[in-house]
Order: C-alpha cells, then structure tokens, then sequence
C-alpha cells in the first residue's frame, strides 16, 4: 500500500489549511502584508546595493559549481585549501581567458564594421525594389537607409578639408577653409594612468570580491551549511540534513552540467560560424555560451548578431541561411535531446517564470542580471521546495502544478466538471491501474471534501454536485482497462489467468458476490462504487447497498442471494462504532459471510490501525481499494464450492 508522502524535513505541519504538499501551514493574520513589505526592501536592497549583490550572487553560484570539483579533489587526497586554491584558480583563468577573447574579438568588430557598409545598402536597395512604395516594409527599409548614410558620414573624411573636397569649382573660391589648430596640454603621468587603469578599476575591483567570496563559500561550506540548519529547522538533524544536502548537490551538479553543456554548444557555433564564413566566429560561440543560460530567449539573441552580419558580409542571401540554420541545428539537438539525458527535461522553473526572472532581473542589475536570472531563480526555487515559509517562490516560479492530483480532482468535483477529471484520470491512467488513480487520487480528493464538510464549508447543494460529479467520473472510466495483470493464456472461458475467477469461481458473475455497503458519511457510497466497479472489472459480481438499507429496520428485507464477500466502505477513518453495531447485524444475519471493513483514509502505519482491528470486530480491516480487491478476490477464489446462505435471523430485538 502506498502511503502518504512523508514531510519535508524542513517543513512543520501545522493547522488548519492544506499545503500544496499535502501539509497543513497555518496562515498568520497579515503575514501577506507582512511578506510584501519584506519583499519591498529586499528589491530596494538589490537594487541600491548592487555594488555588493552583484559579486555576491556571483559567488554563490560559482561555489555552487565549483563545489562538485573541490569535492573531487578532497577524494583525491587533497587538502581542503589546496584543492579550494586549484579549482578557482582553474576557473578564474578559464574565465579570464575568455573575457580577453571576447574583448579582442569585440574591438576587432567595431574596425570591422564600416568595412560592410556596401553589403547593408544594397540589401537595402533589394528591400526596398519589394516592397509597394508605402506601408511598414518601406518605412523600415527608409530607416536602414539613412542608418547607412549615417555610418558613411562616420566614415569619410571629417571637418572643413571634407567640405573643400566636395565642394564644387565655382564655390571653391568664394569658401576657403579656415585653418583650426586644437592643442592639448601635454598628459601627465597621472591623467595616463587615470585614462588607462581607471576603466579596470570597477572590473578588477568587482573580480576580486567574487574571488575572495568563492574562496570563503568553499573554505566554510561546512559551517555555512550548519548554519543554514539551525535557521531552517534544527528539530530533525538527520533529515534536514539529508534535504538540504540532496537540494545542494541537485543544483551544484545542475550549474556544473549547464556551464560544461553551454560551453561545448559555444564551441560547436563558433565552429560553424567560422565555417560559414561569418567574422570574428569567437565573439559569437562565446556570446552564445553566455546567453544560453537565458532559455528561451536567449539564443534568439545570441543569433541574431551573427545574423545581422551575414547579411551585411555577404553580397546574397546564402550566407544568412547557414547561419539561422546552425544555431536552429545545434538548439534542438541541445534542447530536445542532450539536455533531457543529462538532467531532465526542464530546468524546473516555468516558462513563464523565466521570462519574467529575465526582464526582473535585467531591470535590476543590468546585463549581468540577464546572465544570471535563470541560476538565481532556480536557487530561489530550490529553497521554497525545502523551506516551509518559502513555498510561495516554488508555486510562482516553479513549473511544478499549482495544485496537486488530488487537490485538483477536489477542484474539478467543486465545479462540477467530470469529463475535466476524466480526462485527468486518462492521463494519469497510462501505464497505471485504475485502483491506482482511485486511492492515490480520487479518494484523497474526497478526504478533503470530508474535512470541508465537517467544518460546515459544504452545503447540501454544493455536496449534491460532487456526488453527481463522483458518479459521472465513475461512469466515465467504466470503459478503463481491467488493473488485473495481462492475460497469460486462454482458460478457455475468455478470462485472465491471474484473475481470481480463473482460479475456480468463474461462473460465479452474478451481482450478488460481494456486497459494498457504504458507511453512513455523505460520500461513502461514492467511494463504495469505486470499489464495486474494480471488483467487476476482475470478475467478481458486486453490488452498492447505501447505508439506510442495512439499518436494524430494513436488515430482514435486505437481498443476501449469493452473497460471499462483504466488504464496509468509510472516508472517516474513527468512525469505529458505528462499523462496530453494523458488523454486528450483518453478522446476525449472514454469520459464514467474511466481513472486510475499508477505511480508506486510515493508513497501516496510523496507531488507529490497530484499534480498528480491534475496535470493529472485522475479519479483516483494508485502508485501499487494491488491498480490498485483492483481499475479496482472494476469498473468492478459495470458494470453489459455495455454501449455502444461512438461515436469516431474528431482528425483533435490534429493532
């Protein structure tokens, strides 16, 4: 039997509102308000402060992937500094190789540029032969003209000997060039060094902090680590421990694996590109390493430049095809296939999310904010799975539902909507028996009905539509396939050798096999049906008997042909009494008759277990609707030969 999913170490179930993860958190008078103003400062801090955010995000996200390495190091025998020491330095030298690259790379391009003006005008020129005359093609193609008139003023020959040039014979005479001499004060040593070094000042500065970050985060992860458990939830050391270990090493590796995968699909564009023939192939593979860590929107960006060029290199339209199709190549193969192998198939964050965590933070921390919002989500993300307080980053950001199966079968019951639910089911179904969908789904949506209709939430209108909404979700899945295995051979009588027909009793399908009786609770008799309709999808004849049937006055008239099997269906896992009297009548009268009582929200690890066992008087005490079936199907199956009925009893004195 699959038992409720146990508690995150770092959560603390408390009353009264179910949370997402089937825990109840309590929900504090303004701790809305309270939780809005916190976040108002937080922004403001980032915003104000980006000076010391921005190295320090940067910090945390290379500790996180650096990590994994000083790990390995650390089994290699290495001490904690010494392998702290090799692997920044290893990554501040891949990095500063990179960043020299790509500024040379950068400053060759701008020399470059003015060299394609001839290309961009008759690109132009052909656009513009398109287009009618009018509308937005040729308003667009008038722009990028005069965008390359711009660009030959920039690069042909400035000032007053510029005019005297172009000037005519005529006007040669009557305007001569002015002579204007511009002397500078002969620079200093220290105007040399401000012009030069000060530019590197706020890099090397910024570069230095991360540096001295990363060393402190890997030199006392330990420390940081028990910190961080202390403040999240010291009461369970072992499992808070193992939480927040498992969440750590899941994002170290996931940084590790996603810098490693960026840079490979960088190298192979830069590859292509200087294939292709588009110029300076470096700049743009380490641009395209860089702004795929933005999904999505990313490598739009990172081939659009090298697009661009294209069209102003090359004379046609050749060169612009290759283009778009390399990084169209190289993104799918990436996104549809390496990526999904290596961790999945989702970053864990929605689309939505990650368009929204790039334009944030862009808005807030500029450039960098755009390379580094997608990590920085996820790391938020991360947290609001293991922090109880925090759940509302991962139900905004996370692309996980917003409601579980469960919640959402409750949701669907409350509008009404069954062939919504149905198609659930049939989603859920694949691969799946139907018994699964009815105990890990429907029966705990139900359980939450319950709890709404003891705490008076529920009217009887609203409580007439889900049983309307339950019958029709059960009537829907009445052509769902049998959960029994598949079928080994033909017996000869077109069943399932697994069945418990096929084991003796396969001429027993009459409706009076197994009597599901639902208990007195509103929707009891939802959850009986459930049971009824798996025990005839394997072969076993059943029958729905609501509660008022078996009361002391209408026991005698009550039909017990045929029946072998009974079987007490409750939603309320204490209602122990009233099991109790009704086995006692049921026992009256059908006193051979093997008595099975299903509390359905009972689990065999609950200490109540026990006292139902004891409590009720049942042969035997089932908290799912697959241990129900099997148990029923069992007992039938060694009923080969079928005793008569017992004589019905006298109920004068129960009446």
């Amino acid at each position: 039997m699959k038992s409720k999913p146990a508690l995150s170490p770092l959560d603390t179930p408390s009353l009264p509102r179910l949370g997402r993860r089937g825990i109840y958190t309590t929900v504090k008078p303004f701790s809305g308000l309270a939780m809005l103003a916190v976040a108002v400062v937080v922004v403001t801090a980032l915003y104000f402060a980006k000076n010391v955010f921005v190295p320090l995000a940067l910090a945390i996200l290379m500790s996180f992937a650096l990590g994994p390495l000083v790990m390995r190091l650390r089994r290699w025998h290495f001490g904690r500094v010494p392998a702290v020491a090799v692997t920044v330095l290893l990554a501040f030298l891949v990095i500063f190789s990179t960043g020299t690259l790509f500024g040379g790379e950068l400053t060759r391009l701008a020399e470059e540029l003015p060299q394609y003006q001839t290309n961009i005008a008759r690109k132009i020129q052909s656009v513009r032969g398109m287009a009618t005359g009018s509308g937005v093609v040729s308003r667009a193609s008038a722009m990028l003209q005069d965008l390359g008139g711009e660009i030959a003023k920039a690069t042909a020959p400035t000032g007053t000997a510029a005019r005297g040039l172009s000037s005519t014979p005529q006007n040669a005479q009557e305007r001569q060039p002015i002579p204007v001499e511009i002397h500078q004060p002969k620079a200093t040593p220290l105007d040399i060094i401000e012009n030069v070094i000060g530019p590197l000042l706020q890099p090397l500065a910024t570069a230095g902090i991360v540096v001295v970050f990363v060393i402190f985060f890997l030199l006392q992860r330990d420390d940081l680590r028990d910190r961080f458990i202390r403040l999240a939830g010291s009461g369970d050391l072992r499992r808070t421990t193992e939480a927040l270990d498992d969440a750590v090493g899941r994002l170290s590796r996931y940084l590790l694996m996603q810098t490693a995968l960026n840079a490979t699909s960088g190298l192979l564009i830069g590859i292509g590109l200087w294939l292709i023939g588009i110029p300076n192939p470096v700049l743009w593979g380490i641009l395209a390493m860089l702004l795929r860590f933005v999904p999505y929107i990313g490598p739009i960006i990172a081939a659009a430049f090298p697009a661009a060029l294209a069209l102003a290199v090359d004379p046609g339209w050749s060169m612009l095809l290759w283009t778009v199709s390399l990084f169209l190549v190289i993104e799918l193969v990436t996104g549809q296939i390496v990526e999904p192998l290596l961790y999945g198939h989702s970053t864990g964050l929605s689309a939505v999310a990650v368009l929204l965590a790039a334009a944030f933070w862009t808005w807030l921390w500029g450039p960098v904010g755009l390379l580094l919002s997608t990590p920085l989500t996820l790391c938020l993300v991360v947290l609001g799975r293991h922090v109880t307080r925090l759940e509302f980053l991962d139900v905004m950001l996370g692309n996980e539902p917003p409601l579980t199966l469960a919640e959402g079968f409750y949701r669907r019951m409350l509008t009404s909507n069954s062939d919504e639910a149905a198609h659930q089911a049939e989603a859920f179904l694949k691969g799946k028996p139907l018994s699964a969908y009815y105990d890990e789904v429907a029966i705990p949506g139900l359980e939450q009905a319950q709890l709404d209709v003891s705490r008076g939430e529920l009217g009887q209108d609203r409580l007439a539509q889900i049983k309307e909404a339950v019958d029709g979700v059960i009537d829907d899945l009445s052509d769902h396939a049998s959960p029994s295995a598949a079928p080994e051979k033909d017996d000869g009588i077109g069943m399932e050798s697994s069945s418990p027909l096929a084991l003796g009793i396969a001429a027993r399908r009459d409706e009076g096999v197994a009597l599901c009786i639902a208990g007195r609770g509103p929707l009891d008799a939802a959850v009986a049906a459930m049971l009824a309709q798996l025990l005839t999808k394997d072969g076993i004849g059943a029958r729905v008997v609501p509660s008022l049937a078996v009361s002391a006055p209408n026991m005698l008239q009550l039909d017990v042909t045929d029946v072998r099997m009974i079987c007490l269906s409750y939603l309320d896992p204490g209602d122990f009494a009233s099991a109790r009297y009704l086995i006692r009548r049921l026992r009256r009268r059908l006193p051979r008759v093997p008595i099975v009582a299903g509390f359905w929200t009972l689990r065999e690890d609950d200490a109540r277990y026990q006292d139902a066992l004891r409590e009720t008087d049942a042969d035997d005490v089932v908290t799912s609707l697959r241990q129900a079936v099997e148990q029923i199907g069992a007992a039938s199956a060694q009923a080969i030969d079928w005793p008569e009925t017992a004589p019905e009893a006298d109920f004068s004195a129960a009446k």
